[in-house]
């Protein structure tokens, strides 16, 4: 099998193989990428693995004019950087030992040693420059049944990192059957080694569960993480089945799906943007949702409110926790509110100090009960 891929053929890829494969190595494109090009997904790194040790990739780039950047030397990675694109070339590793996420490791020669020591099946997968497809771990099989496999023994791979367990469920969102349901043996060893969850990086596990809610449809992995107690370990409070009929809705409304949305419809407890450690833009906007929940508010006077965004993810929560099919004319009605502006401004008040502010709320208050109908001369005889 051959993978046929623009980014294969393109200039900046062929530099970086032809270069390595012209020092003698055995040069190999890995993982993601390949994954993705079987699949005809985007792609969006491009991952060598090779027998070459760092010091031989960055000599071999300067003899070919390439940058080389290292990035993770100590652990057998040099960034090649061609036609303004990055490159991680790694070199074949097996592991020596393990410590969660640290690792002792050993360079090899052999992309079989390699290969043992991924994460899942499907991501074990190599082409070469020629994109003839190499497949040491089977995953071709689990990537055609669209099955989410480890390498190996799960309760060894999930030892030798436990992000692995988020990976699991991130990944079977992405890429696993939801109708052929969930690798009994992986759920087992993720669920039996749930706690080393507890000693990772909240910036880590954020990115892995925004990753996962990001996904078309997260609903059935989200259900097999709480199913294990795995999600209220990582999101104390959380509610998985609120989000299939979300999933189900933002379909009949052909809303993008938005990680946000998705978060708060589990129940965004208070504590969960620090869990999760989002960033401040993040925040404000989990709480733009939030707050636009709380109101009630119609969607034009959410999206006046709170932003046509926020409202928008409020009134698809809110059918979604009804039952009720998404407003037809929601869009329409979220584009007024945001347009909307109130015709009032404080010069226009013979008051000041708490008073003025008092009555510009006021005013304010009755120009949105009017649907924004109400001009300048009727709030004034107010």
């Amino acid at each position: 099998m051959r993978i046929e891929a623009p980014w294969l053929r393109a200039a900046g890829t062929r530099a970086v193989l032809e270069c390595l494969a012209g020092g003698g190595w055995q040069v190999y494109l890995v993982g993601g990428c390949v994954r993705n090009a079987l699949l005809g997904r985007p792609v969006a790194d491009l991952d060598i693995a090779t027998d070459a040790r760092p010091e031989e990739v960055i000599a071999r780039a300067a003899a070919c004019g390439l940058k080389a950047v290292p990035t993770g030397v100590e652990h057998g990675t040099v960034t090649l950087v061609s036609d303004h694109r990055p490159f991680e070339v790694t070199t074949f590793r097996r592991d020596v030992e393990t410590f969660g996420r640290h690792a002792t490791v050993a360079f090899s020669t052999n992309i079989a040693e390699d290969a043992a020591r991924r994460d899942f099946t499907m991501n074990a997968l190599y082409a070469t420059p020629e994109g003839e497809v190499i497949d040491p771990m089977g995953g071709l099989t689990d990537l055609r049944a669209r099955r989410l496999r480890f390498v190996g023994d799960p309760g060894q791979r999930i030892a030798e990192d436990y992000l692995r367990i988020l990976r699991f469920f991130r990944f079977h969102a992405w890429y696993g059957d939801p109708e052929g349901g969930i690798d009994a043996a992986a759920l087992a060893a993720c669920a039996e080694g749930q706690e080393g969850l507890d000693g990772l990086s909240r910036e880590r596990v954020g990115a892995e569960i925004t990753k996962l809610l990001a996904a078309p449809d997260p609903a059935p992995s989200v259900a097999s993480m709480a199913a294990t107690g795995i999600l209220a370990r990582v999101l104390p409070g959380a509610e998985a089945a609120a989000l299939a009929p979300l999933v189900h809705i933002e379909t009949l409304a052909a809303a993008t799906p938005r990680w946000q949305r998705r978060l708060a419809a589990l129940g965004a407890e208070a504590d969960w943007p620090e869990r999760l450690r989002l960033s401040r833009a993040d925040r404000k906007a989990l709480e733009a949702v939030r707050a636009a929940l709380d109101a009630g508010a119609r969607p034009a006077e959410g999206a006046y409110r709170f932003g046509a965004e926020a409202a928008r993810d409020a009134a698809l929560i809110l059918a979604a926790s009804l039952g009720a099919p998404p407003d037809p004319h929601l869009e329409a009605e979220l584009a007024r509110g945001a347009a909307a502006r109130f015709p009032l401004r404080a010069a226009d008040l013979p008051l000041s100090g708490p008073e003025l502010g008092t009555a510009l709320r006021a005013l304010e208050a009755t120009w949105i009960a009017s649907d924004f109908t109400l001009d300048r001369a009727a709030l004034l005889a107010e």
